[in-house]
């Protein structure tokens, strides 16, 4: 068991620790683990084992792990950023170990800006929360259209306001920042407002107020990205898409990742007429194959139009103020909008970092070990900023880790396995574990079963809509390593199955399962013979009757 935090953190007594409880293997042995997301080509470089904090002044040695002598410091943890991450990780310091915590962020926007940004962070702010509230305002017209098969009429077509999704959507992130503060303040935690900059290992600047710190954290998480082309200035990103003044009546959106389909699923469902431009032939790089296909397939039965290995090279105006999109492929006119999803970067820019020596990669990313600690001993950093897995649940999994490192006397590395993630796209996709291509490269033997089915719903609705499940089974343990799926509910379905991949669960398990009739979920625990099985000398496919399967 971990010495308690009463405890002095010295270098033998966590040596004592590390020699108990921590594996010699490095990064590398996440190879065995589950999850193969593309983030993972950032995961932490540095090698060396965690490096314990040197006591500033001799009376620090009375202190507990991270905590400062009286009037040594300011406050033992200064975090930069009040977004997921940053909250978390000040919120346990203080809470679980009596740490003295001050968090500053910048004043709140709906789109952040060098001089704005509000406490909450990416997430609740510009990102996961807003876009799924314009998520479920968008899905009313397909249910709509499902509705007349089941006998519902309308005299005439439901019209959607914009002005009032947006209006109540800002009404709900203002509630949401003020709940942030109270956490904040319920946690004993001082929240100073203003853009934090580091000066030295110990000491931040806030709009000019030094502050000192035993430990600083960085959790300034990311922005958007966009390629620097002519006529740039006329496209919106992400921000801004939640916060427009009007909708799109014809919206092109440059970009084939999570966030391009989401915003064409949110813009196609509110009727405007949505043209997804993509550098490949398929959206979702690092996705399963399969589910590639199928998203694009389904989502262009909806009526958006996919323009594929297009790259683009230039913006224009017209004196109507419509605007025109050049690719190396053709030139569409009669946009009233241009979005580029074309990635996030690091909010990094103008931290001091470089000043004090702290090692960012080529990408602007914080380099961490696997303690999130940075090249300098007494700054952390967490979340989206250090580019591991940028994925809120990571950011929440990673102060707490901090946490116990820097405050519990418990070097502890976060656990990258088997983390499920979701595409809140129409349909939605859930994905956790290995995909089908990163299995046959992991394990060489696989069994894969599918079911590609016409869900009961749409027996009625008589719309396309279809689901897609997949499960990815290793062919010598018998092991459940991927399960992906493509559906109505499919990131509230994976979150359960997620549960039994993260457990080691094998396909025996699901088979001994009874499944909850008539649902969609139940293919997961009644999918018998493999669609095909994967070895590494042949490929055998196996006719199942699980392949394609029609719900009655």
């Amino acid at each position: 068991m971990a010495a308690p935090a009463t405890l002095p953190f010295t270098r033998s007594s966590t040596l004592q620790t590390l020699s108990r409880s921590l594996s010699p293997r490095g990064p590398l042995a996440l190879r065995r683990g589950f999850l193969h997301l593309p983030t993972l080509a950032a995961f932490p470089r540095l090698s060396r084992a965690p490096r314990l904090s040197r006591p500033h002044a001799s009376a620090s040695a009375a202190a507990p792990n991270g905590s400062s002598a009286e009037g040594e410091y300011d406050y033992d943890l200064f975090t930069i950023g009040a977004g997921s991450g940053g909250v978390r990780a000040s919120r346990f310091a203080s809470t679980l170990y009596g740490a003295r915590v001050a968090v500053c962020e910048m004043p709140f926007a709906t789109v952040a800006s060098d001089e704005h940004g509000g406490v909450g962070g990416t997430c609740v702010l510009r990102g996961c929360v807003p876009k799924k509230l314009l998520v479920y305002g968008s899905k009313y017209s397909h249910e709509f259209e499902e509705s007349r098969g089941f006998g519902w009429m309308y005299e005439t077509e439901p019209k959607h306001d914009w002005s009032t999704l947006i209006a109540n959507k800002n009404t709900e992130l203002q509630r949401l920042v003020g709940i942030y503060r109270n956490i904040l303040n319920n946690a004993g935690i001082t929240l100073i407002e203003g853009r934090g900059k580091i000066v030295d290992p110990h000491t931040v600047s806030v709009d000019g107020k030094l502050y000192t710190a035993k430990n600083i954290l960085i959790a300034v998480g990311g922005r958007p990205s966009m390629p620097n082309i002519p006529g740039i200035e006329h496209v919106i990103d992400s921000d801004a898409a939640l916060d427009l003044p009007s909708k799109p009546e014809k919206i092109a959106i440059v970009g084939g990742g999570y966030i391009a389909l989401e915003f064409a699923g949110i813009f196609n469902g509110l009727k405007s007429d949505v043209h997804v431009f993509i550098r490949q032939k398929k959206v979702l790089r690092g996705f399963d194959e399969e589910v590639r296909d199928f998203i694009a397939e389904q989502m262009s039965l909806r009526g958006i139009t996919f323009h594929t290995e297009q790259t683009p090279q230039a913006v224009t105006k017209s004196n109507d103020g419509l605007l025109s999109l050049k690719t190396n492929k053709e030139t569409i006119s009669g946009f009233s909008h241009v979005m580029f999803a074309t990635g996030r970067k690091p909010n990094t820019k103008n931290l001091g970092l470089e000043d004090v020596g702290v090692e960012m990669d080529k990408n602007g990313a914080i380099v961490v070990d696997e303690y999130s600690r940075t090249s300098v001993d007494s700054i952390w950093a967490v979340g989206d900023v250090t580019n591991r897995i940028n994925l809120t649940p990571v950011a929440l999994m990673e102060g707490g880790a901090f946490v116990k490192s820097a405050f519990g006397n418990e070097p502890t590395k976060p656990d990258y396995r088997a983390v499920p993630s979701a595409v809140f796209s129409q349909p939605p996709i859930g994905q956790v574990g290995l995909t089908e291509e990163q299995a046959i490269e992991e394990y060489g033997d696989v069994d894969i079963f599918v079911a590609n089915f016409r869900p009961l719903k749409a027996t009625l609705s008589g719309l396309p809509d279809r689901v897609l499940m997949k499960l990815i089974v290793c062919a010598t343990t018998n092991k459940v390593i991927g399960v992906h799926m493509c559906g109505d509910d499919a990131p509230e379905i994976i979150q359960g199955i997620a549960i039994a991949v993260k457990a080691g669960l094998t396909k025996q398990d699901f088979d001994a399962t009874i499944g909850i009739h008539p649902t969609s979920a139940e293919e997961f625990v009644t999918m018998r013979n493999p669609t095909r099985k994967i070895r590494k000398n042949t490929t055998a496919q196996v006719d199942s009757k699980d392949e394609v399967v029609t719900k009655k």
